[in-house]
């Protein structure tokens, strides 16, 4: 009976998918900070390699889980037309193509690097450290998806939760170079000017794309869609 009544409410579906896509970014990210400091070389006797081996694929599936759930729930969810197919095929949705799509890449990415996992012993190590960078790629893509689909992007606390992750990604490649004594001056330079220049390319765009008004048609929301949102609104009034 619970089931059915979940199954029934738009509102459970919209709720979820805000909730696992937050979460789901935390859990990149963290995926995406380990990888950066290469948190196996700070293993240590307290602290032993396979401890943080482990971590780090936990983390990982964590991250994939939450993020099945959150395109599970966005293709359920009947408000917005959102199919399966949306989901995996870039810019192939009527909903906020762009951004929907770059969410579609990610999650290509990620599916990809899955694959990799499992078959890792037969592409061989070059190959799969050569798809393993996917992760680090599909993470600022990740970011701009929410920032581009999110209905909470104007919310404080997801504008604090994307901070924070922003953040932690330039702390991790800031401490990675700093650490790295085998690199030169100039990468480490652009290794850390590229995930600063990102964040500030965010602070320029944001106040005039997802925080400004009209953006939701702007990003490509269907017109009925926005129609139906402001009768809706004015209803309740």
């Amino acid at each position: 009976m619970i089931l059915a009544a979940l199954s029934s409410s738009s509102t459970t579906y919209w709720y979820l998918t805000r909730s696992t896509g937050a979460v789901a970014l935390i859990l990149l990210t963290l995926v995406v900070v380990l990888g950066v400091i290469d948190v196996s070389r700070l293993s240590s006797g307290f602290w032993p390699r396979f401890v943080t081996d482990t971590l780090h694929r936990r983390v990982s599936l964590l991250a994939v889980a939450f993020l099945g759930v959150h395109i599970l729930t966005a293709v359920l969810d009947t408000y917005a037309p959102i199919g399966f197919w949306d989901a995996v095929i870039p810019f192939h949705s009527s909903y906020r193509p762009l951004w929907l799509g770059f969410g579609a890449i990610a999650f290509d990415m990620l599916l990809a690097l899955m694959i990799s996992s499992i078959f890792r012993s037969r592409i061989g190590q070059r190959s799969w450290r050569a798809i393993h960078w996917l992760a680090y790629a599909c993470w600022p893509i990740a970011v701009l998806h929410g920032l581009g689909t999110g209905s909470d992007v104007k919310q404080v606390w997801m504008l604090v939760i994307d901070g924070l992750c922003v953040v932690s990604v330039i702390g991790a490649v800031a401490l990675r170079m700093s650490l790295t004594v085998t690199v030169t001056r100039a990468v480490r330079v652009i290794g850390i000017a590229m995930p600063v220049a990102f964040a500030l390319g965010l602070l320029v765009w944001l106040p005039g794309g997802p925080l400004a008004s009209g953006w939701a048609a702007r990003a490509g929301t269907p017109a009925k869609l926005i129609a139906h949102r402001v009768t809706t609104e004015a209803a309740t009034r």
